[in-house]
């Protein structure tokens, strides 16, 4: 079995860490998954027989690593499915970034287009055709004058695909070792990382968080001695 870090558990829902470079669901890669993989951890820890369900209810970005919650009932996958439609999922993310940010603290809000063909979105004026609004806010963290890169904590309140991705490249703050949308970092590991997630729980309807810190490894080394809430 994988070696799966679980920050939470109980008979509805299952939240985990996903590490970078794992995709959320299977792929035409036909590599190892997250859902996947918690279906084994749960298979193997309660050694139930046959097929065990379990509800995807939202992804993260293959390089992406941070919280990630699983449905273990068909109703509480409907719920938490509800929740995100709702947008009653409040998503945070850490990421580094090229440059000094213009103001330590401010709103996006841009129109998006998905081209299928490259699986790139880029940011289009507000009319375009099937173009989707977006928008997030952030807070900087840290500037590193040094190395001209900052750590911004993101809470995001659309889902856009590839969302922050575009967003902040399109203000040349690129995110460090963004292969599709940046320039610094070529073949790094991305920075960004899904830190904290807050949902209402399907049965018990309380207001949970729950929250993972990228090990002070790699890019990730710039975050030594800040504080984050």
């Amino acid at each position: 079995m994988q070696d799966l870090k679980v920050l939470y558990e109980d008979n509805h829902i299952i939240v985990v860490e996903k590490k970078p470079n794992i995709p959320s669901q299977g792929d035409k890669t036909s590599d190892i998954d997250m859902l996947t993989i918690v279906k084994q951890y749960i298979k193997e820890k309660y050694n139930k027989p046959g097929e065990v369900y379990l509800g995807l209810v939202h992804r993260l970005d293959r390089p992406v690593g941070g919280v990630m919650v699983f449905a273990k009932t068909s109703k509480a996958a409907a719920r938490l499915s509800e929740e995100v439609r709702n947008k009653v999922f409040k998503k945070q993310y850490l990421a580094i970034v090229d440059g000094k940010m213009e103001k330590n603290e401010d709103v996006f809000e841009d129109y998006l287009l998905k081209n299928q063909k490259n699986n790139i979105s880029k940011v289009v004026k507000e009319e375009t055709k099937n173009s989707k609004k977006a928008k997030l806010d952030y807070e900087v963290l840290i500037y590193n004058q040094e190395i001209n890169l900052s750590v911004l904590k993101i809470n995001l309140h659309t889902g856009r695909h590839h969302q922050i991705r575009v967003q902040l490249s399109s203000r040349n703050h690129s995110i460090y070792g963004d292969q599709k949308y940046g320039m610094r970092g070529r073949g790094k590991q991305i920075a960004l990382w899904a830190y904290s997630l807050t949902l209402v729980h399907p049965t018990t309807k309380k207001e949970l968080t729950f929250k993972s810190i990228p090990d002070n490894m790699g890019s990730w080394k710039i975050l030594e001695n800040v504080k984050i809430n």
